[in-house]
């Protein structure tokens, strides 16, 4: 599966290309709305709802400082319960134990439940490259797949289609498909229940991401909505995991916080219509083996960050998703990653490090951080309480030091310093003021400026510069308090005028 635009592309140009999209934009405001709408409606029947969100922000705070402890008992409570743990530094190792997993079974299939991490990983390309084709059943991931596309969503990945279109890829794409298929959502769903009936009763090994781990007692939880997952995690003979290792939660009475959060936050409902639950093997009973990866894939760095590492609290509802701004207009595909949105601003370039990252996707990850307005509402809504834009505040801040640790300065930082070493000093403050209103004069016009000279130039093309007042606020204070000719400064007018209008040079 190809990204929808090419390596490097940096946020500002992928969106560029998005806003032109019209049916895209359109697509995409419907459906925010909607899930925006139900989610404020379920979750303003809590009166509790803000005691909720404090407490799943502190469980996984909590788990963040004693990870290490979490993850040994993990590995215990699920060796004990007849299951295997495997332990993938990034997606290259966990792609390789998948794939040996599959292939020590004789099989060339599996079918997989809807799944970001693996999704992270590119494990379908991973494993179609050891000769083993993997068969999404989630409804949008299988929409996605069948079309060549990319998600663009983190809960509705195929947000940016409408039925129309989606209709367009059965016919195309299903080869058992009724020619008059219509574009009726029940009737899509059933096109796809029976083209995904025969790998559901004929696959033996199946593969799922993990919404949370157990720790106490070794348990993966997945919650979702269409039922295709519970079949995934019970007709096949192999059932394999793959699992960020951020999913831990320490107790079964902690997992009671975050049913609530989650489907709430997700899909505007009060619980998930399928929570499954399972621990190692159960003889008779479900899958005879069971294989837990935990993987690591950068998260261990962004663990280092005392900031950025709140972003490793995200349990994947999409609510930042459905109320920014930003991703309403331009979408998921804009952002180069599997995570979309503010959250994808903020995780992308922590996790996606090291050796796995090439020159391109650094080029990417830098601009994503800029890819907010920083208006706070993802932090309103998110139901463990990440502070997503002071997370982009200071990977903005770490984009820069970057580039000035490893590069020669640029012009923006040559003026940057420029400015710093006159906003020090009081008077040659003062001296920047009275050469600035001196040049205003020739170029102001109607008490504007219109088009700045040099590199400002880019800065003056899409804003107006107002031209610098003929008296700065503090000389107005001063004249007027030395000669209380002009009233007082809590409102009164000098020769110039009102004093708010004479605040700024």
């Amino acid at each position: 599966m190809s990204a929808p635009v090419p390596a490097g592309t940096k946020f500002p140009a992928a969106a560029g290309k998005a806003l032109a999209d019209t049916q895209l934009r359109r697509n995409l405001r419907k459906a925010t709305t909607t899930i925006r709408d139900k989610r404020a409606s379920v979750v303003g029947e809590l009166p509790d709802w803000q005691e909720l969100r404090e407490a799943g922000r502190a469980t996984k705070e909590r788990v963040l400082r004693h990870l290490d402890t979490y993850l040994v008992q993990i590995e215990e409570s699920v060796t004990a319960a007849g299951g295997r743990v495997h332990w993938a530094r990034d997606a290259e190792e966990a792609n390789r134990i998948v794939a040996e997993l599959v292939q020590a079974t004789g099989e060339h299939e599996v079918i997989k439940i809807k799944s970001l991490t693996t999704d992270e990983i590119d494990l379908n390309g991973g494993l179609a490259a050891t000769g083993i084709t993997a068969y999404e059943t989630d409804l949008a991931e299988l929409i996605v797949q069948l079309g060549h596309d990319y998600s663009s969503h983190i809960l509705v990945p195929a947000i940016h289609k409408n039925r129309s279109e989606i209709r367009e890829i059965f016919l195309r794409e299903m080869p058992d498909v009724d020619p008059g298929l219509t574009d009726e959502p029940r009737v899509l769903a059933m096109a796809a229940r029976k083209h995904l009936r025969r790998k559901f009763l004929s696959t033996r090994v199946g593969v799922s991401g993990g919404n949370f781990l157990i720790a106490e007692t070794g348990t993966v939880v997945i919650v979702e909505s269409e039922g295709n997952g519970r079949m995934c995690l019970t007709l096949p003979e192999v059932l394999i995991s793959v699992v960020g290792i951020e999913k831990v939660l320490p107790t079964w009475a902690d997992l009671e916080v975050f049913l609530q959060l989650l489907p709430r936050s997700s899909t505007g409902e009060r619980m998930n219509p399928y929570t499954s639950t399972w621990r190692g093997v159960t003889p008779g009973d479900g899958p005879q083996e069971f294989h837990l990866v935990l993987l690591d894939n950068g998260r261990t760095d962004a663990l280092a960050d005392q900031i950025g590492r709140q972003a490793l609290n995200c349990i994947r509802c999409s609510a930042c998703l459905n109320v920014c701004p930003v991703y309403e207009r331009v979408g998921g595909h804009s952002y180069g990653s599997v995570y979309p949105g503010p959250i994808g601003a903020v995780i992308t370039p922590q996790i996606r490090t090291g050796a796995s990252k090439t020159d391109a996707t650094s080029r990417t990850d830098a601009s994503l951080p800029y890819a907010s307005s920083l208006c706070g509402a993802c932090y309103e809504v998110c139901p463990v309480k990440i502070n997503i834009p002071e997370v982009l505040v200071h990977l903005r801040a770490r984009v820069v030091d970057e580039k000035r640790e490893h590069k020669l300065p640029t012009p923006e930082m040559i003026a940057m310093q420029a400015m710093k070493w006159v906003f020090d000093d009081a008077k040659r403050f003062e001296r920047a003021e009275a050469a600035a209103r001196l040049g205003s004069r020739s170029m102001a016009r109607g008490g504007k400026i219109g088009t700045l000279p040099g590199m400002l130039g880019r800065w003056s093309d899409a804003r107006d510069t107002p031209a610098v007042p003929s008296e700065s606020f503090r000389q107005w204070w001063e004249r007027n308090r030395a000669g209380g000719s002009g009233g007082t400064g809590s409102g009164g007018t000098g020769s110039g005028g009102t004093g708010s209008d004479r605040s700024g040079s």
